[in-house]
């Protein structure tokens, strides 16, 4: 069997190529590629493998663009860090989505699912189908955590341990209960969609909270409020007199809060 691993993170290429050597000999690495436009140019140059292991977020975007851009005929087993891509990567060939890190028994499971669907390709699309249906009720909707990157290193940071986000100069920050910061590449638009609206508000265009950094909310100016945050905000935490009511809905838990 002809493999193909799209991965741009030398750790978890590795622990994939033991785990396919140990347990299945007769799989072939045939390349490793680790960004989306050395992908397409892959494709456009190779014949399709058997199999595909595909991360998700790679060095310059989301793997689904190269599916996107070029025709994929055989079957993806995705494998990456989060959870939230679940049924877009049943819409393309996906036929399995793994968390990392990656165990041995679950891409056994997923090998074994692809060996049997090989055995009857006229199946593979209802196949697809009742994967869709299955995961579904897994998939969360909200992103449940984020991985920074500091320097060399990728840290996982809980969704519950970020107070707020806060946007200026062009760069996106989380505030973190500790008090550190850490920046990252979604805007505060692509956030405040990821995000579990009960937890958090969009307070203005630069900053976005999570309801455990409020503290005092104070009057202001024209009706406007000014939040105090923890930890403190480099700007004042202000919200409009438009979004002065909802912010106190959702404050309150109302769901009112949830048509902002």
């Amino acid at each position: 069997m002809r493999v193909l691993i799209i991965e741009d993170e030398a750790p978890a290429y590795r622990r994939l190529q033991t785990i396919l050597g140990e347990n299945h000999p007769d799989f072939e690495i045939i390349d490793v590629l680790d960004s989306v436009s050395e992908s397409v140019k892959w494709f456009q140059n190779h014949q399709c493998p058997d199999l595909i292991f595909s991360d998700i977020q790679l060095s310059d975007g989301i793997s689904f663009d190269i599916y996107k851009t070029v025709e994929i005929r055989c079957p993806i087993i995705f494998t990456t860090a989060f959870d939230e891509y679940m049924l877009d990567a049943f819409k393309t060939n996906g036929i399995d989505y793994l968390l990392k890190p990656i165990e041995a028994k679950d891409l056994n499971r997923s090998v074994e699912k692809f060996k049997s669907l090989a055995q009857n390709t006229t199946v593979v699309q209802p196949e697809i189908s009742d994967l869709i249906k299955a995961f579904s009720f897994k998939a969360r909707r909200y992103k449940g955590r984020f991985l920074v990157k500091l320097g060399a290193k990728l840290i996982p940071i809980d969704v519950s341990e970020i107070r707020y986000f806060y946007h200026s100069d062009g760069n996106t920050e989380i505030f973190h209960n500790s008090g550190k910061r850490y920046i990252i590449d979604p805007p505060l638009d692509e956030l405040e969609k990821q995000l579990d609206p009960d937890l958090f508000f969009r307070l203005n265009r630069k900053i976005l909270c999570n309801i455990q950094a409020v503290g005092p909310i104070h009057q202001y100016f024209k009706g406007k409020l000014k939040v105090i945050l923890t930890p403190p905000c480099p700007d004042d935490a202000l919200v409009s007199r438009e979004k002065a009511r909802l912010f106190k809905s959702w404050m309150e838990g109302s769901n009112e809060a949830d048509t902002k």
